[in-house]
């Protein structure tokens, strides 16, 4: 983990969504709400490029309204 300014934002920002996303999927019960926010909530510890982490964001959500969309 790294002391960055723009990457401790970044990370914030990320795992800000993350909790959200958590916390409302916890309150739905819905699997796929919680799976997405915990790992936005974890993967910022891992990822120590701001532009990869920034890029994953995307990723995850789509693959979030996918799954919503499939009905899970």
């Amino acid at each position: 983990m790294s002391l960055d300014p723009g990457y401790l934002l970044a990370s914030l920002i990320v795992s800000g969504v993350g909790f959200v996303l958590f916390s409302f999927g916890k309150s739905q019960k819905r699997v796929s709400f919680v799976t997405t926010g915990l790992v936005m909530l974890v993967y910022p510890y891992f990822i120590t490029n701001i532009v990869w982490m920034l890029a994953m964001v995307p990723v995850l959500l789509v693959l979030l309204w996918l799954a919503t969309q499939m009905g899970l």
